[in-house]
């Protein structure tokens, strides 16, 4: 189905001439043209506070740039402060550095889209990002003498022909000739091992421009070079899955992309070229090569599930230690079901039970029933219940960790040896530590064995029996015979240092605990210190319990403050999704839920997070001094009953609350944003996205 420019009387055109500047200097920097492009947008009606546009669209440009060869620039963002599917666009004189390899833009799109945009506009956007590869439109940009002349070309790109390919396998569009280092690198099959042809995913993190982009640059590459590419573009605009057949006859698969690939085991096996989006708009030619040379090479790597893809190293592929926190934060993230189940039933069970019943809890459990209650009745019976039930699923929490630490890094088969592993670590005593070190060689060993060339005959069982069974030989030997011990070593001492503090010792800790929970609000950072408190928890630890209530207490502060600021302090600060938002955060902070900030945080980065920061400090130091302790590891105030000290609980969290709220109003009112807003540190800047 053919698409069509909305008229004027069925609502705005998605751009207009009042939106376009020609030859304009709109300032010495990205940030400078974006502030500019956002206010005209506004000024028109096409977004409610340019301010919050302006910020988005940042917050996605300090993600990755958005500069393109050719002097081209498209910043673009998501953003609920957008009515209406728009773009601005800018012909610069001078041109502005916008990140791309070869220079500055001169020819700048904003792409601003509604947070819930329907797919029809995502669409048409995504129709002008692939007519940016075509060096006609291009030029025309270049030559247009009136913004009516940029309005007719923009029509013209978002009107096409009802033949238009689907987007699963856009066509091939026209580009320049390859340079002669692309050309260089043509490859030259034998006329017998021709390839068949290549499949493709692009994916980026808005799904409005890059993906598009990417995903013809790789089809017209692929002409150039004699090769049939079929791409399927995971964006925002929907995806049509590649057939199997498709799948199944490729020679290689190409994954561009800065999130992950959706369905990634449909390419099991295949051989595989691994990028970020960018790579595949700026080095197609490149790409293209390595694929068909990684189809005719038997050792080339494959794809074998989460991160087989990754492992393949061509230039522009992710680095060691991105893929790494990657991993780690997989297994943290599989972690914390078993962890929020099991510690809240285990805090139930207190409840009914008594702290007294964690002893005589599996007794009664085994040994009595509704028919036969134990000593101290129904209550009794059901905190061990509760309590047992729990624990089976806390102790699940070092398998889990390690278990799924080997799934990304091996897939499937990964699983056995990296649950056997963290067993091994629970069995030796090495705890947490040894989770993670089991579950990284797991991963490596699983994946190490996958690559092994073996008969066609043998393939089938290398998943489901090959795989598991000698990786799990190979990294439980290791476990038990080699690292237990010394991992066991370290626990038991970072146990001993942790209850051996006091005084101002505990309170530093308390502070960056604080500081650590309230940095990027459910990322690596916070995940980090949240699995620290969790893995160390022991109901017969007392410093393990001050650790997990300062965690908590922390985690809770900026949905809290951010609540607090915007809809009592200063309302007038925030925008109306912001008061919106605000009101929901209420209830998410008090449930222990730090996401609930990251709309604030993902608006204004360097405003809304050194606040939180400073609040989140001031309550992880309050609650070590005050000696709070918390037998729950999650549940907000909603568990209560589990925390020692509540009146001390309560005071430390509101003195944070209060600090972090006085001080993103101040920030908000005093510090206006700037240039720096785009140099925002890379952990930041994936909350903001």
């Amino acid at each position: 189905m053919s698409h069509s420019t909305p008229d004027r009387d069925s609502g705005p055109q998605i751009i207009s001439e009042d939106l376009i500047s020609l030859d304009s200097d709109l300032g010495s920097s990205k940030e400078d043209v974006i502030s500019a492009l956002s206010t005209r947008l506004a000024d028109t009606g096409r977004a409610t506070d340019a301010g919050a546009l302006r910020d988005a669209a940042l917050a996605r440009e300090s993600q990755s740039a958005t500069g393109l060869p050719g002097g081209i620039a498209i910043p673009h963002c998501r953003a609920a402060a957008v009515e209406t599917a728009s773009l601005g666009f800018a012909r610069l004189d001078p041109k502005v550095d916008f990140g791309a390899p070869d220079g500055p833009a001169d020819l700048v799109f904003l792409i601003a889209a509604p947070e819930g945009a329907g797919a029809e506009h995502m669409k048409l956007l995504s129709s002008l990002a692939r007519a940016l590869v075509r060096p006609d439109f291009v030029n025309a940009l270049r030559g247009a003498s009136a913004p009516a002349d940029v309005v007719t070309l923009v029509e013209d790109v978002l009107s096409p022909a009802p033949s238009t390919p689907a987007a699963s396998t856009p066509a091939p569009t026209p580009t320049p000739a390859p340079t002669p280092a692309a050309a260089s690198s043509a490859p030259e099959p034998a006329a017998e091992e021709k390839p068949r042809h290549i499949v493709a995913v692009t994916a980026c993190p808005t799904g409005i421009a890059h993906t598009y982009m990417a995903a013809d640059s790789l089809v017209a590459a692929g002409e150039r070079a004699g090769v049939k590419v079929h791409v399927e573009t995971q964006g925002s605009s929907g995806s049509t899955p590649l057939a199997p057949g498709l799948i199944a006859g490729a020679s290689a698969v190409i994954f561009a992309t800065d999130v992950g690939v959706k369905g990634k085991e449909r390419f099991s096996g295949k051989p595989v070229v691994a990028s970020g989006v960018k790579r595949a708009i700026n080095e197609p030619d490149v790409m293209i090569t390595e694929a068909l040379r990684a189809g005719m090479n038997p050792s080339a790597a494959t794809v074998a599930g989460s991160a087989s893809a990754d492992s393949a190293e061509p230039a522009g592929s992710i680095g060691w230690g991105t893929h790494l926190r990657q991993v780690l934060l997989t297994g943290v993230s599989y972690m914390i079901p078993f962890v929020a189940a099991g510690g809240l039933l285990i805090a139930l069970g207190f409840l009914l039970g008594g702290y007294e019943i964690s002893g005589p809890a599996e007794d009664i459990v085994l040994n009595n029933s509704l028919g036969s209650l134990p000593d101290g009745g129904l209550t009794t019976y059901l905190g061990a219940v509760l309590f047992q039930l729990g624990s089976l699923a806390f102790s699940f929490l070092v398998p889990a960790l390690a278990g799924y630490i080997a799934f990304a890094i091996a897939d499937r088969p990964g699983i056995a040896p990296g649950f056997t592993a963290g067993a091994v670590a629970v069995f030796v005593g090495a705890g947490f530590i040894g989770g993670l070190v089991g579950g990284l060689i797991a991963g490596v060993i699983a994946l190490w064995i996958s690559r092994i060339a073996v008969p066609q005959w043998l393939r089938g069982l290398m998943p489901v029996v090959i795989i598991p069974l000698f990786a799990t030989l190979i990294v439980g030997a290791l476990m038990f015979l080699v690292l237990g011990r010394p991992l066991a070593a370290i626990t038991s001492g970072l146990t001993d240092w942790l209850n051996g503090l006091s005084g101002s010792s505990v309170i530093f800790l308390g502070i960056i605990l604080g500081l650590m929970m309230c940095f990027d609000l459910g990322g690596p950072v916070n995940k980090a210190a949240y699995a620290f408190a969790v893995a160390g928890l022991n109901v017969n630890d007392p410093a393990s319990l001050r650790i997990m209530a300062a965690v908590m207490a922390a985690g809770m502060v900026p949905p809290l403050a951010m609540a607090l600021a915007s809809t009592i302090l200063r309302p007038s600060l925030f925008s109306e999704a912001e008061r919106e938002n605000g009101k929901a955060a209420w209830l998410l902070g008090s449930a222990f839920i730090s996401e609930g900030a990251i709309p604030f945080a993902a608006a204004d980065p360097l405003r809304v997070i050194p606040s939180m920061m400073a609040g989140g400090a001031v309550t992880g130091a309050l609650v070590m001094a005050f000696d709070v302790s918390l037998s729950a590891p999650h549940g907000g105030i909603f568990v209560f009953f589990a925390i020692g000290n509540l009146l001390w609980f309560l005071v430390s969290l509101a003195a944070g609350v209060v600090v972090a709220a006085l001080c993103v109003v101040g920030a908000k009112e005093f510090i206006k944003p700037g240039a720096s807003d785009a140099e925002l540190d890379p952990d930041v800047a994936t909350v903001a996205a």
